[in-house]
Order: structure tokens, then sequence, then C-alpha cells
């Protein structure tokens, strides 16, 4: 079984139960048919089999966009990623719908699809794209599984560079590239899986990635509090670099507001597409035996935290980065790994004088 470098796996339960102990991992991903910890997955322990099960990711599951922002969810299902889409825009964007019996407006598939939706509120009218690829992860062979996804990202930078360097070219180029990358965590409480490690790597390395702790009402505070610790961990030691980039701050007064959000994350979630009523008044929620559960309670979870990074306070910087930095790393890239005139394919993608797919 293939896994990143360094990676950590859960040990085997002590006797008479208790807290799993991390064991360091000896497999690499050159070694997925070589002799290792278990060539064959199927020879493995239960305990660990269950570590393989993929975790979930979210291209900006739920990211809007505004004249330019794109974004798209993409991960395990079930993590409740069409449903955090519906819960941050207040609308029927993704493709799970809010009543049953409603047509669902993007299909259930394994293919990357994307959707525009426009939504106003109080006058101002804002378009996002909202690009969906559920079912990555829930194979069982998931190797090169992020492909599809890496590609299409790189696809949006490439159809922007394309109209960039043109003689002619627009005065504003439309903007079809992803600005943010909401991942989601399945609520497992322990350490971060394999397959979430090396996914984060490969993506923040090409767009803004905003982890996140899906379902977060599954976990009790306590709970909560110590998968947050061990994420934290996790993505310090595999140099895994999440939104808001520290290395990106310039102002004294934006650092210590990104400081205060890096300490929350990753966001601890609950989406919900049903109201409910609560002391005489209509909230979004999730009805269960004990009482509801707020998605706009801050006392609940941290959904409001999320909603004000994506689509209020750092919608302009999350713009930025991707224009100032994923995308000039891009477009540096491109222009320097050939001599020939003409912008070779990468990825699939369409060479001079070919037609260019528009997803």
């Amino acid at each position: 079984v293939g896994l990143p470098q360094g990676c950590h796996l859960p040990g085997p339960p002590p006797p008479g139960g208790g807290r799993r102990v991390p064991l360091p991992c000896r497999a690499s991903p050159a070694a997925r048919n070589a002799p290792g910890l278990y060539p064959n997955l199927w020879d493995a322990p239960k305990w660990i089999r269950s570590c393989y099960r993929p975790g979930g990711i979210s291209l900006s599951g739920g990211t809007g966009r505004q004249t330019g922002p794109a974004g798209d969810p993409t991960g395990q299902s079930g993590l409740g990623k069409s449903t955090m889409v519906n819960t941050l825009f207040k609308s029927k964007v993704s493709r799970k719908a809010s009543q049953p019996g409603q047509e669902e407006r993007i299909p259930k598939t394994v293919q990357v699809q994307s959707i525009s939706h426009v939504i106003e509120e109080k006058g101002v009218k804002m378009k996002l794209t909202v690009t969906d690829t559920p079912g990555f992860g829930d194979q069982i062979n998931n190797e090169n599984c992020w492909d599809p996804i890496i590609k299409y990202i790189n696809e949006q930078y490439e159809r922007y560079l394309r109209e960039e360097v043109l003689i002619t070219r627009k005065r504003k180029i439309p903007d079809t590239r992803v600005h943010g990358c909401v991942y989601f965590v399945p609520p497992t409480g322990h350490w971060l899986r394999p397959l979430d490690l090396e996914f984060m790597q490969r993506l923040s390395k090409i767009v803004n990635v905003v982890p996140v702790i899906a379902k977060a009402d599954t976990l009790t505070l306590e709970e909560r509090a110590e998968f947050k610790q061990r994420i934290q961990e996790d993505l310090k030691t595999h140099a895994i670099s999440v939104y808001p980039q520290a290395d990106f701050d310039q102002d004294p007064d934006d650092r210590l507001l990104n400081d205060r959000i890096r300490e929350k994350i990753p966001f601890a979630v609950v989406g919900a597409d049903q109201e409910h009523q609560v002391n005489g008044k209509r909230v979004l929620g999730r009805k269960t035996k004990w009482g509801i559960i707020e998605v706009e309670n801050p006392a609940h979870c941290e959904f409001p935290l999320l909603r004000d990074l994506l689509i209020r306070s750092h919608l302009q910087d999350l713009k930025d980065i991707t224009h100032n930095v994923h995308y000039e790393s891009y477009r540096v890239r491109r222009l320097n790994e050939s001599n020939r005139p003409a912008l070779s394919p990468l990825n699939g993608l369409p060479g001079k004088g070919e037609g260019s797919s528009n997803l």
C-alpha cells in the first residue's frame, strides 16, 4: 500500500481498549507494488484497512464566484459537501435538492461538473460557479485520484493564460480560475489519513486550501478540540500551507487577524438546508431528538467563520493570491518549459489550433 513519506498510521488498539498510538509509515508511493508494510491491502488487519478509506476534500466546497472567483466541492461521498454549498449561499445551487422531489441541479456523477448561479441579497448580485466532483476517493484503488481535479484547476489557468498572451486581448479576460478550495475532512477524531495529506500537499501548491471538519456535530467539544490540534500538527509536520498563508501577510493588522483565523483552522462546520422554528425565529439547522443544531450559531459550530472568510472579509484576498501567486507560478512555468512559439499541451489540454474544453 503506497503512502506518503512520514505519514502516521494509528496503531492497533491496546489490550483493554484505549487510544491508538500513531506509528511511523514505512511505505512510500514508489513502493506500491514492492514488498513493504502490506503489499496487499486485504492482507492488512481491519483496523489498518479502515485507515485507507479516503478522506473527503472539497475544492472550495461552496466558494462563491463574484465576477471571477470560482470553486468546486470534491471528495468522499457523504460528508455534506453539497449541503454545505446550499447552506453557504442559502440557495439551491448544488446538486443536492433542499426539498424532496425537487430536481437536482447537478447530476450525480463521478466526473467534474460545473454550474453557474446568480444569487441576490439586498439588491447585490453575485455570480458564483460551483464545480462538483463527487465520488473521488471512494474507490478501493485511489491511486492518482486527484488527477482530474488538478487537471481541471490547471485547465482554468491555461484558458486564462491563452487569453492573456494574445496580441489583441480582451480588456476584461473571462476569469474561470478556482480561487478557493475547502477540503472536507471526515470527523474521525484521529489523525489525518494518508490520502488527505497527499491530496492537500498537491492542492496547496496550486490553489488556496481551507480545511474543514465535516459534520462536526458528531464530535463532542473535547473531541473536536483534540482533533483540531492533531490536524494542525499534521499540517505543520508535512509542510502543508493552508489559507490564509502566513508567508503572504504583509500588513501587521492583517497578520493579527489571520493569526486568529489560523488558530481556528480547521473550521468545525455543520451544514443544513432546512429551516426550523427556534424561539419564534426561523433558523437553518439540523433537528435531533435532543434539540436543534443551529448552523449560524457560533456556539454550535464554526460555519459563520467559514462563510465570512470565503465571501466577506477575505473574498478579494483569495482572488489576489490566486492571481499573484498561484497563477503567476503557473504562468512562469508554462512560458519557461518550452522554447516553441506555441504553448504545448499540458495534462491533456488542447494545443494550438485545437478546440478547448469549456468546463
